[in-house]
């Protein structure tokens, strides 16, 4: 092969190359942009719940105009109030949630908002189906379930709920017959304190008794 022939083999492989790691690093980004909420009172039955919302951007021309949550049974959309959210955009209930929406955000912006529950279901955790729409009509749906055999392309966000009240309020597991080690060591130790106070007392009035008898 000539040098010329080498050259351009050459090229054709760097081209190549480069068009394939432009098309994983693409996927990638596409892979890790996701939904996800979290709460500041994560624990079942907790009332006044803030849920935060954060919907990341995963489009390259366009911006979010409107986010759509199911909610879980347990949580009805009339108990949820908007808390924070883009500016001019506005909550509206629907039968199984509500949509936040309003003024396209600027491409690459994450769409965050904030809602509050009246109180959250006596539940292990809660599951937000999420549905997202661009200004240029994509859509984005965050609604599989997780708990499968293969992990989700596209998971719909979960919150776990810990009972952390229940911790501070549990009963001492020890059996009701045991004492605590000081209170074990009580009577003992007064014995041992009485014994020692009666025994130089007893000793000494009997030598005091066998002096007396002597001198009879």
């Amino acid at each position: 092969m000539s040098l010329h022939h080498a050259a351009r083999a050459a090229g054709r492989t760097a081209a190549a190359g480069a068009a394939a790691l432009t098309a994983v690093l693409a996927l990638a980004a596409s892979a890790a942009a996701h939904a996800r909420v979290d709460a500041d009172t994560p624990r079942p039955l907790a009332e006044n719940v803030t849920l935060t919302f954060v919907s990341e951007a995963e489009s390259g021309s366009a911006g979010f105009t409107r986010i759509r949550v199911v909610l879980p049974e347990g949580i009805p959309p009339g108990e949820v109030t908007l808390d924070a959210a883009p500016e001019g955009w506005r909550l509206t209930p629907g039968d199984d949630g509500y949509t936040v929406s309003g003024p396209a955000l600027a491409t690459g912006v994450d769409a965050v908002h904030r809602v509050r529950v009246r109180q959250l279901p006596d539940a292990a955790q809660l599951v937000f189906k999420t549905v997202e729409t661009y200004d240029d009509g994509a859509v984005a749906r965050w609604i599989e379930l997780p708990g499968g055999a293969a992990e989700p392309e596209q998971p719909a966000p979960v919150l776990p709920l810990t009972d952390t009240a229940s911790a501070a309020t549990a009963p001492d597991p020890r059996p009701a017959g045991n004492a605590a080690p000081a209170e074990q060591r009580g009577p003992s130790t007064g014995l041992l304190t009485g014994l020692v106070v009666a025994v130089p007392l007893v000793l000494g009035g009997g030598a005091w008794w066998l002096a007396r008898r002597r001198e009879s």
